[in-house]
């Protein structure tokens, strides 16, 4: 995979943070006039671009009169709710200096987690491209709770990437791609390209974020993380060098390294939170991982959690160590007297597979 697939990607996604739309804690136009430039040029050669933007809680910081990014929710959210709007106005006005007209789409982890609202979320930002409207995607921060949060923008990112069919995926940030250390440090490394996430067992990736985000560089290599996994290649580079970015010039190129799956197994994978934990035996396991078989009560040695037929549950080894993710077909109420036994042995109506092989993914 080379550079040159991000300079051809039919539709791209772009993410950009807060760090990058802001100074002294206030939105700053002129950086946020040189991305929408950036992005107006290339909608303007023929390519699909989705944005992701962080920036409603920072641009709620100045009029609000805080000193720094609130830590406590509430004060998060009435940032965000100030700053929202001023965002969506900025944006508007600023692409339609190129005749451009945006759409907001506002998401929670919960639109994603459950099934029919990633399904809508899709069949939304479809019909915006379609119209030639540029989707801007940002999380929800007025009415996302600490359980519900992607947590940071990257993630949604990577999460709409493969929700949109992306054929890129452009991480923008403050530094101009991966280093081995901290970027300035001395012996610390520029990495133009990165085949295998294996490579980074000895990256230093402490790096948090800035104080008006909530991201950092582990947040943008799990990112990277799940779009290469489903075979979308990753740019990492700064904002500032956003016009070579989208053409491949710039920054950090993670390789894909596997195929698009099914949007129903991503979802799965990538988009739920468990709700509980099946705890396998061995030979459970080795029927799931190796044979992908569904799993049976006869392999289940515990139950941990309360959720309900239908909801995503971890299928654990005898370690304790996820080994997969399904849903599953019985409340958990109704698990303890099926556990160890075999099918033919219980009553009519629980002779079924408490996870079918369908509606299960390997982690």
């Amino acid at each position: 995979m080379s550079r040159d697939a991000v300079a051809a990607a039919r539709r791209t996604v772009v993410k950009v943070g807060s760090s990058s739309l802001t100074s002294d804690g206030r939105l700053d136009p002129d950086r946020l006039d040189a991305i929408v430039d950036a992005v107006a040029g290339r909608r303007a050669s023929g390519h699909q671009v989705v944005l992701v933007s962080s920036g409603a809680i920072a641009a709620g910081i100045g009029p609000l009169g805080l000193r720094a990014r609130p830590r406590d929710l509430a004060t998060q959210q009435a940032a965000a709710s100030v700053g929202q709007l001023l965002l969506a106005e900025r944006y508007a006005a600023a692409f339609a200096r190129h005749g451009l007209q945006v759409g907001q789409v506002l998401l929670t982890a919960d639109d994603l987690h459950r099934r029919g609202h990633y399904r809508n979320a899709n069949r939304t930002l479809e019909r915006l491209l379609s119209l030639g409207v540029l989707p801007i995607v940002n999380e929800n921060d007025t009415v996302a709770t600490h359980e519900i949060r992607f947590g940071d923008n990257d993630r949604l990112a990577a999460l709409v990437a493969h929700l949109v069919g992306a054929d890129a995926l452009v991480l923008l940030t403050d530094v101009d791609g991966l280093y081995t250390g901290q970027p300035g440090r001395p012996g610390s490394e520029f990495l133009p390209e990165i085949v295998s996430m294996a490579e980074l067992a000895e990256v230093d990736v402490s790096r948090t974020g800035s104080h008006v985000g909530s991201g950092g560089m582990i947040t943008k290599i799990d990112a990277a993380a799940i779009a290469t996994s489903e075979g979308i290649p990753v740019l990492l580079s700064s904002a500032e060098r956003i016009g070579d970015a989208l053409l491949g010039r710039s920054g950090t190129l993670f390789h894909p390294a596997g195929d698009r799956s099914a949007s129903r197994l991503f979802w799965l994978r990538h988009a739920t939170t468990p709700r509980g934990r099946l705890v396998l035996d061995a030979g459970a396991v080795a029927a799931i991982v190796q044979r992908r078989m569904s799993l049976l009560p006869a392999g289940v040695t515990g139950v941990q959690g309360d959720f309900y037929s239908g909801e995503p549950v971890d299928l654990v080894g005898p370690d304790g160590v996820p080994v997969a993710r399904g849903l599953i077909g019985y409340d958990a109420a109704d698990l303890p007297p099926l556990l160890g036994r075999k099918t033919t042995d219980l009553p009519a109506e629980f002779r079924r597979e408490l996870v079918h092989r369908d509606d299960l993914v390997l982690l």
